[in-house]
């Protein structure tokens, strides 16, 4: 992989991770049109830590006051926000566990399968833009339940954060809410995947078959681009504009299908 090759996949990465339009979807397009022949498992892990550090940043105060609190060993607010967190990783932990030979099997299915998963992900996107279903606060049912849309969301095209925000403002959620919540609950997976990863002694450069600086690239570009997206999404939650993400997935779909 050259170091232009993981420029780009690193931007594609980071400003797709967060933005409602399925950050693998995107990926496997980008290596379509820019003929990249890389399905490096290391590479994947890092430009998704990248994107991590980024919410760690954006997030940075919420996570201290929830780390302040857990460590207060009270059933206090914080503590209950991080059992919700914990909650919403059992669906994923399931996948990764009892399914990961399937799942792997699925970044196969080619242009056509990602069309239908973006055009899935535009539906949710606007039926969560129009519904107006009751408020309700964030609970443990509600945590297992968007849990169960990110472990749905590993369909390449079917958009994680797009997933799990629908999910959430269906289940009545206030938007910030649901949009901070989305973001947090993804942690704890990635990095967990990034560790074993690292003592597995696979994030060498020499065991993942690529220079040193395309590695280095793609974490700096996954990293910067996906700080700006998550401000960008936490904005445009805010003021409801999740219908332009969703006719941009119809596009981006159509044309999937028609240059597949």
């Amino acid at each position: 992989m050259s170091w232009f090759e993981a420029l780009i996949l690193g931007i594609v990465q980071g400003l797709t991770e967060f933005l409602p339009v399925s950050s693998s979807g995107h990926l496997l397009i980008a290596k379509e049109l820019f003929g990249i022949q890389t399905d490096n498992l290391v590479f994947e892990v890092l430009v998704h830590a990248a994107t991590v550090l980024s919410v760690i940043i954006v997030f940075r105060h919420q996570i201290l006051d929830l780390i302040k609190g857990l460590f207060k060993f009270t059933y206090n607010s914080q503590t209950k926000y991080v059992l919700f967190i914990l909650v919403s990783m059992i669906p994923v932990f399931v996948v990764g566990v009892f399914f990961k030979d399937q799942v792997e099997m699925l970044f196969g299915g080619g242009m056509k399968q990602i069309s239908i998963a973006l055009y899935v992900t535009a539906l949710l996107l606007l039926y969560a833009t129009f519904a107006k279903p009751k408020e309700k606060p964030l609970n443990y049912s509600r945590s297992l339940l968007i849990g169960v849309a990110q472990a749905v969301a590993v369909v390449p095209g079917l958009s994680r954060s797009g997933a799990t925000i629908s999910t959430g403002l269906l289940c009545g959620m206030k938007k910030e809410e649901v949009t901070q919540f989305s973001f947090l609950m993804v942690l704890v997976p990635i990095l967990g995947e990034a560790f074993l990863e690292l003592i597995g002694g696979n994030m060498s450069s020499a065991s993942s078959g690529i220079a040193i600086l395309p590695l280095i690239i793609g974490f700096l570009s996954a990293f910067v681009s996906g700080l700006f997206a998550c401000k960008i999404m936490i904005a445009l939650v805010k003021q409801s504009k999740l219908s332009w993400f969703a006719l941009y997935c119809i596009l981006v779909a159509s044309l999937c299908l028609i240059f597949a």
